[in-house]
């Protein structure tokens, strides 16, 4: 066999392949055997035809084709593996001659990962927010704390803002009661706006046994965006009642004895968290920088397949699950499709340079990921999926979805090593140390998670075989 590759563009390539017709025996063969066990002739047992009678009854062009379809794929990933080649998709085959007895020659157009040169980034630097606590917002979150304990006791009045009511919902559209319009006993705390628009309005200044009807549009359900006669009766009003904020409250909603002690460890929370998110902050502003200094061609086809999956992504699992389709949920965010369409193909050609940059420091810096890494990372997207690790774990392996786990903590380490590097100064101008490497990979990881999420649509594909 004998190839050659011509460079179509930076991101595809032509394969020319040509195949002397005694590199097709085996396939050949392999083309007789199984016509021999899907047709009858009579007076031959089955898969006793000889090839002679096969070639007078169906034709040599049927084994022909049988065999070529058999060896294609071989053929074709001899020619990707001798070139070097780091293919994406499928390929585009055309057979441009073939000669019983003489020779198969056939081209094979395909996209290929971009040859990109990686920078010296040694000198990004970046500013993120400072990590600063002050005494409200530790009160606040001592207050949201004590809102958690609070409790609650029927009272004889009307009911007001931070009550506790219990309700019963009946909602109608166009005159008509909705099958799943209708709740009863409903615990809902008037201001939390948990509910549905315009029900604070209506169950204040009603006591136990009062009743209101208001308009409002449904959230969710079978008449999910629609406007709705909402008819709400209170059976019960209830007050809140806070505990005192001292000791006795701090034993009671921790492990620890005294208030202040309670403080000092909402004060350490807090801080851990803003110290969090100030590394990802960084790691989001480094990224950005990076990919600055890198050019990245894309490839269209692949650009092509990623959009498609994010819009599939959103409209058919994130939307579905909301009760919401597309075209509500740009009326929400106050978007037209327009603006959609180019936010989506700006953030999908970020995904797929974010990735191509990121795999190629994986191979410059020679960066491995290690059981206890992918463990770990499979962890925390159990964790965000609802499912438990073991289900996670065995949709993973059945999806085939293992090499796209290992790539996502490949690049999260390649990011973290870039942010090493990088100078990262808060808003105060003091030098920021991400110091906990763990941490920082961890993070890092989230980071180029969210922004290639997309289920790497195809630039997660490796090499593939053509199809018959």
């Amino acid at each position: 066999m004998k190839s050659a590759v011509e460079n179509l563009n930076p991101t595809r390539v032509r394969l020319t392949v040509e195949v002397p017709f005694e590199e097709l025996k085996d396939s050949l063969d392999a083309a007789y055997k199984k016509i021999n066990q899907q047709v009858t002739v009579k007076g031959f047992r089955k898969g006793k035809i000889p090839a002679r009678i096969i070639d007078q009854r169906f034709g040599r062009g049927a084994v022909l084709e049988e065999a070529v379809n058999d060896a294609l794929p071989k053929f074709y990933t001899e020619a990707v593996n001798e070139a070097e080649l780091n293919v994406l998709g499928q390929p585009e085959v055309d057979i441009t001659e073939l000669k019983d007895g003489e020779t198969l020659n056939f081209t094979a157009e395909v996209d290929i990962r971009p040859t990109i040169e990686i920078p010296d980034y040694s000198g990004i630097e970046v500013e993120v927010d400072a990590v600063e606590v002050g005494d409200e917002d530790v009160e606040k979150a001592v207050e949201e704390l004590r809102e958690r304990f609070a409790s609650t006791s029927p009272v004889e009045r009307a009911a007001q803002d931070g009550d506790v009511v219990t309700i019963d919902l009946e909602a109608k559209v166009d005159g008509e009661v909705l099958e799943d319009g209708v709740a009863a006993d409903v615990s809902y705390t008037i201001g939390s706006g948990e509910l549905l628009d315009g029900i604070d309005e209506a169950v204040k200044g009603l006591e136990t046994g009062g009743e209101a009807t208001f308009a409002s549009e449904l959230k969710g359900g079978s008449a999910a965006g629609k406007e709705a006669e909402v008819t709400v009766k209170v059976t019960q009003v209830a007050a809140r009642e806070l505990p005192e904020l001292d000791d006795d409250f701090a034993q009671l909603a921790s492990e620890f004895d005294t208030l202040e002690e309670l403080k000092a460890d909402s004060r350490k929370r807090l801080e851990n968290m803003k110290q969090y998110d100030q590394a990802t902050q960084a790691q989001e502003r480094v990224l950005e920088k990076l990919l600055e200094l890198v050019e990245v061609p894309v490839p269209e086809k692949l650009l092509e397949d990623e959009i498609n999956t994010r819009k599939h992504n959103l409209e058919h699992h994130q939307l579905g699950q909301m009760g919401l389709d597309l075209a509500k949920y740009l009326e929400i965010q106050g978007k037209t499709e327009e603006e959609f369409d180019a936010e989506t193909k700006e953030a999908a050609i970020k995904g797929i340079k974010t990735q191509f940059v990121l795999d190629e420091l994986v191979n410059k810096e020679k960066l491995n990921v290690n059981q206890e890494e992918l463990t770990e990372h499979l962890m925390r997207r159990a964790a965000s999926s609802g499912m438990s690790p073991d289900q996670f774990a065995q949709a993973v392996v059945e999806g085939g979805q293992v090499p796209m786990l290992v790539g996502e903590v490949a690049r999260g380490k390649a990011l973290a090593v870039v942010v090493e590097a990088a100078t990262v100064k808060d808003t105060n101008g003091e030098v920021v140390d991400l110091d906990d490497e763990e941490d920082e990979t961890e993070s890092a990881t989230e980071v180029v998670a969210g922004v290639t999420d997309g289920d790497e649509a195809s630039a997660e594909a490796s090499e593939e075989k053509p199809e018959a």
